[in-house]
C-alpha cells in the first residue's frame, strides 16, 4: 500500500468520524461547527490534489476548530436542557 492511499484513507476516516460528531447535536447554532467542518473538508482535498503542505495546515487548523467550537456548541445544548428541567 503507497503512502498516497494511506493518507486517502485517513483523511476520509477523520472526515467520516467528525461528520458524525457534528451530527449529533441538533438545536441551537451549528454554524460555526459546519464552517470549520467545510476547512477539514478543504484541507483533505487540497492533499488529494497533491498540495501536501497547505492541505494538512488547513485539515489541522479544521480539525481544531471544529472540536472548539463543537464543545461550545454543546456546552450551550447542555445548559437550555438543564435549565428546562428546573
Amino acid at each position: 500500500m503507497t503512502w498516497r492511499f494511506r493518507w486517502t484513507g485517513i483523511t476520509s476516516g477523520l472526515l467520516v468520524v467528525l461528520a458524525l460528531s457534528c451530527e449529533v447535536a441538533v438545536a441551537a447554532d451549528r454554524s460555526k461547527v459546519h464552517r470549520a467542518t467545510k476547512r477539514v473538508e478543504r484541507g483533505a482535498k487540497q492533499i488529494g490534489q497533491g498540495k501536501v503542505g497547505p492541505g494538512f495546515k488547513e485539515m489541522f487548523t479544521g480539525i481544531g476548530h471544529t472540536f472548539v467550537e463543537g464543545a461550545k456548541f454543546s456546552a450551550e445544548n447542555m445548559k437550555e436542557f438543564f435549565e428546562g428541567k428546573k
